[in-house]
């Protein structure tokens, strides 16, 4: 039987919901993932879920992706209304977390993870809005943590998008919103990016196709931006090497210092790309740290490479962080969000392109 990695249904589940369609923000801490278990399967499994969920990454200060902090099921009702929540058991054992589930879960749901066909439930805004909660269960603990290992990417990128979700709702307020920019990028270049307000153009070359925001020059956090496109191109960049060659050509002439003895270039370490979908389009994802060609400085960066086969361009849209006091995995998130927002005009409602415009008039 083909195994199924997720059933978000709720008909397929026996929850308790209160019938007010009304819910409170979920709380907690964004990197915070609640862990209701039994503290004997837990600890067998804690190695896996550590592995998959508080994995290090380097920017370049070594920071873990998910802190987990386990719970007894009687504790349920006082964390319920946290951000990211697991719930973990497997099904054949005795204890109450397992007692549980088995008094939530739908019959034929119970049948499914009974023939190793379902290993993971999620549940979007079930006690609280903006929240997830992730059942993972097995028939037995073995089957479960190789599940877990073999799934260990989307387990993560679920409690990755919900949080991302959680961030875009905060930021895109029109409060810190520069419409006009937005505005300008649009009626000039025919794409557009989200700008707050306190980000200003470092750099426009219309000739090369290159355009620079930047946030808070030479203070402790800086957030540098750039989009980069070649016109009339073909999908043929679309591989590693290119990718790197193009970011090091591209920092190498913008990102200088004022003396210009020094320059950007991606550091060898923690360097990593893999495939992802950027609003329907084919791209890759790259992520790492940057450096002055001095070694004076350094930080994450992230950065997207696709092809628009409609405007017949490709296009590079990289976030650089500088923050040498703090700690940078929330911020470089945050960066990433913004390069999310890109759109070709060609995405847009008129609705979208009619409210951007009117900032011009």
């Amino acid at each position: 039987m083909k195994k199924f990695n997720i059933i978000g249904v709720l008909v397929l589940l026996g929850f308790v919901i209160s019938a007010c369609n009304v819910k409170d923000p979920a709380v907690g801490k964004e990197d915070q993932i609640v862990v209701f278990a039994d503290s004997t399967q837990y600890y067998n499994l804690e190695g896996t879920l550590l592995d998959v969920f508080s994995k290090i990454i380097y920017t370049p200060q070594p920071e873990k992706l998910f802190l987990l902090e386990r719970k007894d099921i009687s504790e349920l009702e006082k964390f319920k209304h946290y951000k990211n929540i697991i719930i973990l058991a497997s099904l054949n054992s005795k204890n109450e977390v397992a007692n549980y589930l088995k008094q939530i879960l739908d019959k034929k749901v119970k049948e499914l993870v009974a023939k190793d066909s379902v290993y993971v439930i999620n549940k979007y805004d079930l006690w609280a809005k903006g929240q997830l909660v992730m059942i993972l269960t097995s028939p037995t603990l073995e089957k479960l943590k190789k599940h877990i290992l073999f799934g260990h990417r989307n387990l993560v990128q679920y409690f990755q998008k919900e949080s991302n979700k959680r961030l875009s709702a905060k930021l895109y307020s029109s409060i810190y919103e520069n419409k006009k920019a937005e505005a300008k990028l649009l009626k000039k270049f025919g794409w557009t990016i989200f700008v707050e307000v306190d980000y200003l153009f470092a750099k426009e070359d219309s000739i090369n196709n290159f355009v620079w925001l930047r946030r808070a020059p030479n203070s402790d956090v800086e957030r540098w931006i750039f989009v980069r496109w070649i016109d009339n191109a073909t999908p043929a960049y679309l591989n590693r090497d290119s990718i790197i060659a193009l970011r090091n050509r591209i920092t190498k002439k913008y990102y200088r210092t004022t003396d210009n003895k020094s320059y950007v270039e991606i550091a060898d370490n923690y360097l990593t790309t893999r495939e992802v979908n950027f609003h329907n389009r084919y791209a890759l994802m790259t992520q790492g740290l940057w450096r002055m060609s001095d070694q004076s400085m350094g930080g994450p960066f992230v950065n997207y490479t696709f092809y628009d086969a409609k405007t017949r361009r490709l296009y590079m849209i990289d976030g650089s962080l500088y923050a040498p006091k703090y700690k940078k995995k929330k911020i470089i998130q945050q960066v990433d969000i913004i390069l999310q927002s890109f759109r070709t005009k060609g995405e847009l409602s008129k609705e979208r392109i009619d409210d951007l415009m009117s900032e011009l008039d």
